[in-house]
């Protein structure tokens, strides 16, 4: 066996470990270090695609415009054995998502997207988030406690996205389930099971949305759904079912990846007291101490892409057709890009991970991400002198979004 063939080999292991185990899930990064270590690039052997691990290789692959979106992925995301049925395909992941979409349609739809959800749009929204986050935070000091992702991490962003969009506060509380069902057609190798019941909850949005947007033809509002409205009836190019798997993707992307930040990086806080106590004192370093959040415990771990045309990733040939699997929390620790990148450091400069991904398809919701971590971490601190909390939270067992199913905290 040659070297090549043993490093392919325990590459595969460990990625069937990460697919297969909720232990290795639970703490993915000495998989990731292995795989990187013995084949960094390689064709799997145990599934038709390419897996990338460092970080300079993820960020060919997400910026080169030779690999795109494409049906292919469906034979790692979602069920394999019914991808090609278009009956049982997520809607979404359908090809009305900007998900799925090459340029030019991709350039199209992000295009009348960013018209309203700009930075600066959102920048205007720190004054509303603040006094969100403290109402939040008040339901936590009353009870001196509890579990900060159904008193913060959920409703906070669920709240933000909600306002911005248009959907009313009496209907939000239902999606947390739908998205979470929907969203494990993102994770690699599912069941049938688990493909249908997220084929259902994409329905039922997708049902609740056609109804919201009728409403807003017949009552236009100052919020996100009114304005794509508005853009669509000048003549624009957006159908109704690209503007509804728009809507659906800005509602669950909006508060789903925001959700695990807020946990993912208490939880580090916590574990990592001398940067808790950084933060405490320097809340200047909020911005610097997200970034840090973002690449030491991502909240989206894989992302994929097709080869649009034979390409090469540092001397391997990759075939048209071909999917290249990018580990995004592999790339994100990669030692030739990050020292100590295991070492968890608010102070850290240069950080550029790609945990929003990168290139046409980097998160268009990621100043918006940004600004309520900032802002959730510093009124957390500012408010409550003493957080404690449970170091060994559980992990949820999905892989490609990461975050914890509870966190439980006292304050005071």
């Amino acid at each position: 066996m040659t070297d090549l063939t043993e490093g392919t080999a325990v590459a595969d292991a460990e990625l069937l470990a990460l697919f297969s185990d909720l232990d290795t899930r639970a703490n993915p990064y000495p998989s990731y270090q292995r795989i990187r270590e013995a084949s960094p690039i390689h064709r799997s052997e145990m599934l038709p695609m390419w897996v990338v691990t460092r970080y300079q290789d993820c960020g060919t692959v997400l910026r080169d415009n030779r690999f795109g979106k494409g049906d292919g992925t469906s034979r790692i995301f979602g069920n394999p054995a019914e991808a090609d049925d278009p009956d049982r395909q997520v809607p979404l992941l359908s090809n009305d998502s900007m998900l799925r979409k090459n340029p030019p349609d991709h350039t199209r739809l992000r295009g009348l997207v960013s018209r309203e959800f700009t930075p600066r749009r959102v920048e205007q929204l720190r004054p509303a988030i603040t006094d969100m986050v403290n109402q939040h935070l008040d339901h936590l000091a009353e009870s001196g406690g509890g579990d900060v992702m159904d008193v913060l991490a959920f409703p906070l962003p669920v709240q933000v996205i909600g306002e911005l969009l248009g959907v009313p506060e009496s209907d939000r509380e239902q999606f947390r389930y739908l998205v979470r069902d929907a969203a494990a057609a993102l994770e690699p190798m599912v069941d049938a099971a688990t493909a249908d019941k997220a084929r259902a909850a994409s329905q039922e949005m997708t049902d609740y949305f056609t109804g919201l947007i009728a409403q807003r033809r017949q009552h236009p509002s100052d919020d996100l759904i009114s304005a794509l409205l508005e853009v669509q009836e000048e003549g624009d190019r957006l159908n109704d079912d690209e503007l509804i798997a728009t809507i659906i993707l800005i509602f669950a992307a909006g508060f789903e990846t925001t959700t695990n930040l807020i946990g993912n990086g208490l939880v580090t806080l916590l574990r990592n007291r001398d940067q808790l106590d950084l933060l405490r004192w320097r809340p200047d370093l909020a911005h610097s101490a997200v970034e840090e959040m973002l690449r030491y415990e991502s909240s989206v771990q894989l992302d994929a892409r097709i080869a649009l045309e034979p390409a090469d990733i540092d001397g391997c040939d990759i075939a048209e057709g071909d999917v290249v699997l990018t580990m995004l929390g592999a790339a994100n620790r990669d030692p030739d890009r990050y020292d100590n990148p295991d070492r968890f450091d608010i102070t850290r400069t240069g950080i550029q991970h790609l945990s929003f991904a990168a290139g046409i398809h980097f998160c268009l919701g990621a100043p918006l991400a940004r600004l309520e971590g900032e802002i959730v971490f510093n009124e957390l601190l500012r408010r409550f002198p003493n957080i404690d909390g449970d170091t060994d939270a559980p992990w949820r067992p999905s892989l490609t979004l990461r975050g914890l199913e509870t966190l439980d905290v006292t304050v005071s």
